[in-house]
């Protein structure tokens, strides 16, 4: 089976997991339009939202036969469309302790304005330019209480922050079992919030949930953090509130176009500390990801897809 592997940035693919008895080729540079590079795929692995597979796309590779994307949601794929062009659809297991991690690294990195001063350090600049924010007796708003939120809210709880949580879904018997607090709805959660944290699966009613009225409510001295993803957050709303120092400050790992424009006025604004969607980006991740996408290959030619991604599903 002739596989593509796209968008390994980090050229990690192959000695992620034994590819043996397959025709792989790895592409390691971002494809706008991928398709005349996959043309004679019959077989394409995909990390995470990187490319995102779309009816036009399915459309131009009549030689797919199977898509492994990291991971066991995708939002960029179109799984109708894989179904009318006859394609299946899996994915791979994905832990969720590394976007929490990274969470706290932005958390903790904008609370001691680590950027600044490592830059200062390595550059010779003064010894001592900042002042950090306590996290302690501080307030952690958590926009979101799944997998993730809980655990964020657990490391809070621990360096002895107020956790408060909303989702449209979320009700106080869930939050009270984690000793935290339910708000009574998004700006009251963004009123209180010192830190904000979102953590939210996008969908119709997430998307731009977090919009101009929404980050108005945050105070001046409080913190953005977004590593769920961008389109959560009205992206023009964002730059407002950064440009004119409405809030601190914001943590970003996740962008609406990715790899990021170098001329992006979000690369300028210096009240932003941001990584390039490494969220889940970790070496126990990515070996999860490249052995299970191998089994799917394999469990496809042997006529039993594992790990199938479905639209009921």
């Amino acid at each position: 089976m002739r596989c593509v592997v796209l968008d390994d940035y980090q050229d990690v693919a192959l000695a992620g997991a034994d590819w043996s008895g397959l025709d792989v080729t790895v592409l390691r540079e971002h494809l706008d339009d991928p398709a005349d590079a996959l043309a004679d795929a019959e077989c394409v692995v995909i990390m995470r939202e990187r490319t995102p597979f779309t009816a036009e796309l399915f459309a131009r590779l009549p030689k797919l036969r199977l898509l492994v994307t990291s991971g066991m949601r995708n939002a960029s794929i179109d799984l109708a469309a894989a179904r009318e062009h006859g394609v299946t659809v899996c994915g791979t297991g994905s832990a969720k302790t590394p976007p929490t991690e990274l969470t706290w690294a932005l958390i903790l990195g904008l609370a001691r304005h680590l950027a600044v001063e490592n830059a200062a350090f390595h550059a010779g600049g003064p010894w001592q330019s900042t002042v950090g924010v306590d996290l302690a007796g501080r307030t952690l708003g958590l926009v979101g209480f799944g997998h993730l939120g809980r655990a964020v809210g657990r490391i809070g709880k621990a360096f002895g922050m107020d956790v408060v949580a909303w989702s449209q879904n979320l009700t106080a018997d869930r939050t009270e079992a984690e000793g935290v607090r339910l708000a009574s709805g998004l700006h009251d959660l963004l009123g209180q919030a010192d830190f904000a944290s979102v953590h939210l699966v996008l969908s119709d009613r997430t998307r731009g949930l977090l919009d101009a009225a929404a980050l108005a409510c945050l105070k001046p001295t409080a913190f953005l953090v977004n590593t769920s993803r961008a389109a959560v957050v009205d992206r023009d709303a964002l730059l407002e509130v950064l440009r004119h120092n409405r809030i601190a400050g914001a943590g970003l790992d996740v962008f609406e176009t990715e790899p990021l424009p170098l001329d992006d006025e979000l690369r300028t604004l210096p009240n932003v500390l941001a990584t390039p969607h490494l969220g889940y980006v970790t070496e126990s991740n990515y070996r999860t990801y490249f052995e299970e996408a191998v089994e799917d290959i394999h469990a496809f030619l042997r006529g039993t897809p594992v790990r199938e991604l479905t639209l009921d599903r």
